[in-house]
């Protein structure tokens, strides 16, 4: 196992030979919008997130359906349909899957991908000095509460949906095609390795455009809550400047209207303990922080030599990459927000 559940990354490792090893992650959730076929194609795009966040490349899908028995099938149909839209756009073929009878509807996809061994992005690694990119805006947890209460307005739900059916497949391919390696820790491989297994998984790939030293995915825990999980995996402390993160329209609106879903208070609770503001942060966008994202963006630790390249890199490849903040050598608080 050469990324497992201990660092709360996105997905697990699994060493195979020398040369490739298995991505796997599973995820499934209730609609979070009207229409089906856009909450199947928005399922599948989060499902994949995690493989890519990890710098693999997804293979095969297994669907996982909850749908009530005297449910419309033809609904269902539609949701399939949509998650398929994705999977193939992603090249990851749906290999099978499996369904139950429930009252509530859900849907998502364990997915299976491949990865060098040598060449693994997790969220440990991240160094002082870096500089943090973002590839997408943040809100999607709010316009979803408000689409729920009916209360979003169309050019909301526009962004939002544009942004949830996205892959991260293109940002993926920007850093993984040209990048420094550092090569995986001391441990990260399982006790099953030979000698020469652990020596290849650890020896740093020839250096090549970036530098890049830790990635993640935004997704259910928020901005601040994947934040905290990639700065106490790599021992630094992250600095994000408030003005800089990019906001989906409507999503401030929707904050103060209290639009505001329990799991962006859950994460709040849990993690804002560890956060300190300066006092010209906006109440709204400190709440927007925690939002539980959907199919969100990727964030990336990468050397501060390397981040204007790579930001021009994505931006060219149509990723809407800005850079939002930096890591820091540890200390307290282990996240600051500035304006």
């Amino acid at each position: 196992m050469l990324v497992g559940f201990d660092q709360a990354d996105d997905a697990g490792v699994y060493l195979l030979t020398p040369e490739t090893a298995l991505v796997q992650t599973v995820d499934f959730f209730t609609p979070i919008v009207d229409d089906p076929y856009t909450f199947g194609q928005i399922a599948a795009t989060n499902a994949l997130s995690d493989v890519y966040a990890m710098g693999g490349k997804p293979l095969t899908s297994l669907a996982l359906v909850c749908f009530p028995e005297k449910g419309d099938l033809e609904i269902l149909e539609r949701i399939l349909a949509g998650g398929l839209s994705k999977m193939i756009e992603a090249g990851c073929t749906v290999v099978g899957g499996h369904s139950i009878r429930d009252e509530e509807t859900k849907f998502g996809y364990s997915v299976t991908g491949v990865i060098n061994p040598k060449r693994v992005l997790a969220n440990q690694g991240a160094q002082p000095g870096d500089r943090l990119l973002f590839t997408k805006a943040l809100g999607t947890g709010v316009i979803s509460t408000a689409i729920k209460k009916g209360k979003a307005k169309q050019e909301w739900i526009d962004a939002a949906v544009k942004s949830m059916t996205t892959l991260n497949k293109r940002a993926a391919e920007v850093i993984t095609t040209a990048r420094v390696v550092p090569g995986l820790r001391p441990g990260r491989v399982g006790t099953g390795a030979t000698a020469d297994d652990k020596a290849n998984a650890q020896r740093p790939t020839p250096s090549a455009a970036f530098a890049i030293h830790a990635l993640t995915d935004i997704t259910g825990f928020g901005l601040i809550g994947h934040a905290r999980e990639m700065a106490l995996a790599s021992n630094v402390s992250l600095v994000f400047q408030s003005s800089n993160v990019p906001v989906l329209e409507g999503a401030l609106d929707c904050i103060r209207a209290g639009h505001i879903p329990g799991g962006l208070i859950a994460n709040r609770d849990f993690a804002e303990c560890l956060v300190d503001y300066d006092q010209s942060v906006p109440a709204d966008i400190r709440t927007l922080l925690f939002d539980p994202q959907t199919a969100g963006g990727l964030l990336i630790s990468v050397s501060a030599e390397d981040a204007g390249t790579l930001t021009r890199a994505l931006q060219d490849a149509g990723v809407p990459a800005v850079e939002i903040g930096e890591a820091l050598p540890r200390t307290k608080p282990l996240i600051r927000i500035i304006s």
